[in-house]
């Protein structure tokens, strides 16, 4: 245990402090985030790796489809309008699967907002993941905190200018990385990446790379803390769904007041003495350049740095961890009153405290029954309904595809032997990656004679015809009813394909169109 004036108070300062908090239109105050260590910085690291990973890795996986589709484990081929996820294929018409999963991701932000706050923003964001990113190259070349400052306050020099050269060719290698990658979602990898190389690709393929390269360099080297503060309507939204019970990072200061540099001095003086020893490490690694101590703000993206910070801080003091951490309104609102007697005293750290370091039992932890509390299952019921819905609808969705289309003029046509013709364009889509054949069946028309142009019958009179893979086949049918079996006016019957051999078939409800009077 270490006696707090042997800390070291960092010179650091929240950018939004009453007094730096200025004009709309002040000059941006620069933030240098210090170094981190601890288990939710262990936990962004492995969350940052998984991501960066998943975004630049996913166009190279190959996923065999056999000779007919392309062998790309994830594509969004718009030339034939096909989304490819491994083993699923997702056509035009199925976009609703599309729309489904992204209903699914807004519901998931809302039950992960009412459990633990901004965790989006502080683990997953793609602005928060690409500003680590941005950071560890900065500190790689230019240093921590100090070392930063040091060199951004010093004037321009032949080590300041090969040092931030450096950096500055680094992220835009970073951001070009990060456009090319974004264009290899939409046309095989590979071979995209040679044409792109040796200047044969299409030009829009360089204007995305130089937009997203742009946005990438700016958003996540130059602007940082801006675009959530100023730029994003995230945090707003999320301020409006929390409640009560949702975890957030928090400042207890039910046993951080008073703050002192002293605690001996102020013990030996007869004054109250918090857990704080206002060392402005809390402040010094935050990335959005706020003191937490302030209170709950909406620049506060929840990464939990500061709680590693002040963990680290308590572990050399020998106090109990916590002065910062996730915590629920309910149980902080529950200890500030216990500190201070119901709100009609001044904070005293003695009466939260039953032996030293040692909580009484009136203090309130965190329960599992407030992360899983009805609004929160509510969210999850929603978003899991949703999930079986659609890979209920996946699993059981026809892999084939029928629409027909009766002719309107003529609607009919009356042959010489009296007999009544309807024609029919028949557009079948077959949605398997591979060659098959199919049989044409018509029902509810007795003695119908069916024709299909340019397409001969089998030996059994059967209508059999080929089907390329995930490709769309169109016939041309005609239907034939003697005039001793034709119905007056119009008639339902039903159109049938099935392939040959399988299971699938598809059902289309059609009309025979004959004269009212004959």
């Amino acid at each position: 245990m270490s006696d707090v004036g042997e800390f070291e108070r960092i010179d650091a300062q929240a950018v939004n402090s009453s007094e730096k908090r200025g004009s709309l239109y002040a000059a941006r105050v620069k933030v240098f985030p210090k170094r981190a260590s601890g288990d939710f910085r262990r936990f962004k690291w492995i969350i940052m790796f998984i991501t960066l990973g998943i975004y630049y890795l996913t166009p190279w996986l190959r996923w065999d489809r056999g000779p007919y589709a392309p062998d790309q484990a994830v594509l969004i081929d718009i030339a034939h309008r096909r989304f490819y996820f491994f083993f699923i294929e997702i056509w035009p018409q199925e976009f609703y699967y599309v729309a489904g999963m992204l209903i699914m991701a807004g519901i998931g932000l809302f039950l992960v907002t009412s459990v633990a706050g901004r965790a989006w923003c502080g683990y997953t964001c793609p602005q928060t993941v690409w500003v680590d990113l941005f950071l560890v190259v900065e500190r790689a070349v230019e240093g921590d905190r100090n070392a930063r400052i040091k060199l951004d306050n010093a004037p321009m020099n032949a080590n300041k200018l090969a040092k931030r050269v450096t950096k500055h060719t680094i992220w835009l290698a970073i951001a070009v990385m990060t456009g090319g990658a974004w264009i290899f979602y939409f046309a095989d990898a590979p071979t995209l990446a040679m044409e792109f190389i040796t200047g044969q690709a299409a030009m829009v393929a360089y204007i995305t790379v130089a937009i997203l390269t742009a946005t990438t360099y700016v958003f996540g080297g130059l602007m940082r803390e801006q675009v959530c503060t100023y730029m994003c309507p995230w945090p707003r939204i999320q301020a409006a769904m929390l409640d009560e019970n949702s975890l957030t990072v928090t400042y207890n200061d039910w046993r951080g007041e008073p703050r002192t540099r002293n605690s001996k001095k102020a013990i030996a003086a007869g004054e109250s003495v918090g857990d704080c020893v206002d060392c402005n490490a809390c402040v010094a690694v935050c990335p959005m350049g706020i003191d937490i101590r302030d209170g709950q703000q909406l620049e506060c993206i929840t990464c939990a740095l500061c709680i590693d910070a002040c963990n680290s801080v308590m572990d050399k003091i020998g106090k109990p961890r916590g002065l910062i951490s996730y915590s629920t309104l309910s149980d902080y609102d529950a200890n500030m009153a216990l500190a201070t007697n119901n709100g009609t005293a001044p904070i005293e750290p003695t009466r939260i405290y039953e032996a030293k370091n040692t909580f009484n039992d009136k203090v309130q932890q965190l329960k599992m029954s407030k992360i899983f509390r009805p609004r929160s299952l509510f969210y999850f019921s929603i978003w899991a309904l949703i999930g079986v819905a659609l890979i209920t609808t996946l699993l059981m969705r026809e892999r084939i595809g029928i629409n027909v289309l009766q002719d309107r003029n003529p609607q009919y046509v009356l042959l010489s032997d009296g007999s009544i013709r309807n024609g029919y364009t028949v557009k079948l889509l077959n949605m398997v990656n591979e060659p098959r054949q199919f049989e044409l069946i018509i029902d509810g028309l007795s003695q119908a004679e069916v024709h299909v142009a340019d397409q001969a019958t089998d030996g059994s009179g059967r209508h059999i015809f080929n089907a390329e893979p995930d490709r769309l086949k169109t016939l041309k049918v005609f239907v034939v009813l003697p005039k001793t079996a034709v119905p007056p006016g119009s008639t339902p019957f039903t159109m049938t394909v099935r392939d040959v051999n399988g299971t699938e078939s598809a059902t289309y409800k059609a009309t025979f169109i004959a004269p009212e009077k004959r």
